[in-house]
């Protein structure tokens, strides 16, 4: 059996902790929405976003007379933050034979690819959050149907992505004083969208060919459009877009919890210091290496208005 070193005696991998934190799947977009801010405790209110600097106050003060007074308060529904553990096993045979081969770092990999499976449950909280029509207001949401679908290229007038667009920002707009900075949507409307006649006519005196999604963002004025590409596997081993036929506009801020005047859509709270990984120990009824993994978080929306909702995107 390996032999136990101190550095393997820590409760907590330093090294392995810090490449898990730095470990970003592509595939996964939903800190678009829900950016991380971390938080010391499992549980709290979360940080909601009032109407006051929308507020015209009275704010002329008469010579002698007392100054009017506006009270900030940022109080919201509870959250608890959800633990994930999950362990990455790597036999001592595979160990021994990479060990022979320069540049193969087992552990690392078991580490990376034990996150990778915590993250997609991850990213299937913040996509079923950003998806459930029942989050947001009537104002802030459309279910498009028939030649109102972006997969309809024959009624141009009633499909029409753009106009879609700019109805969703101007309703943000109107909602919390600040425009959409960030657009999320399914493959399956991504497929389609990039060979909408409309989108092609608005590049065709460009030098470019086909539309990409810096263009996209170009043409709508928005700083980021992504596509969510992560699937999942049903119990009946059916793969199935986490992202569905859905668009979502958000305008999605980070600052500080002090700076708690960002009507930003939405949060991932995530206990400070995770995902962390333990030392890895071995098991001798296994003859493995155990390399656990730990994360603790939730995505909640901080402000619906500050998001808009288009289901049914695409047929």
């Amino acid at each position: 059996m390996p032999q136990i070193t101190p550095a393997q005696a820590r409760v907590i991998d330093p090294i392995l902790t810090t490449a898990a934190q730095g470990f970003k799947n592509p595939d996964f977009i939903g800190d678009n929405l829900f950016p991380a801010v971390p938080v010391d405790a499992r549980g709290g209110k979360i940080v909601t976003f009032g109407r006051e600097d929308f507020e015209l106050y009275s704010t002329v003060r008469a010579p002698g007379s007392a100054t009017k007074r506006v009270q900030f308060g940022y109080t919201g529904a509870n959250f608890a933050l959800e633990d994930h553990s999950l362990e990455g096993v790597v036999p001592i045979e595979n160990s021994q034979e990479a060990a022979a081969v320069p540049g193969i770092d087992l552990g690392n990999q078991a580490v990376r690819r034990t996150q990778n499976i915590i993250a997609l449950r991850k990213e299937k909280a913040q996509a079923d959050l950003a998806t459930t029509a029942a989050n947001y207001a009537a104002s802030n949401k459309v279910t498009l149907a028939g030649t109102d679908q972006w997969s309809n290229y024959t009624d141009l007038v009633a499909s029409n992505p753009s106009a879609d667009i700019e109805t969703a920002k101007e309703v943000i707009r109107s909602k919390v004083g600040k425009r959409p900075n960030t657009v999320v949507m399914g493959p399956l409307v991504w497929a389609s969208l990039k060979y909408h006649p409309n989108m092609l006519d608005r590049i065709k005196y460009t030098s470019r060919d086909s539309v990409s999604l810096e263009m996209v963002a170009a043409l709508w004025d928005v700083k980021r459009v992504v596509v969510g590409d992560a699937v999942y596997m049903t119990q009946a081993g059916v793969q199935t877009d986490i992202w569905g036929k859905f668009v979502v506009l958000a305008y999605t801020e980070i600052g500080s919890l002090a700076d708690s005047g960002l009507p930003s859509y939405g949060y991932t709270y995530q206990l400070r210091g995770y995902p962390f990984v333990e030392q890895p120990y071995y098991d001798r009824n296994a003859k493995s290496w155990v390399y656990p993994v730990s994360d603790s978080l939730s995505p909640v929306i901080a402000a619906a208005l500050g998001g808009y909702l288009i289901s049914a995107a695409v047929a």
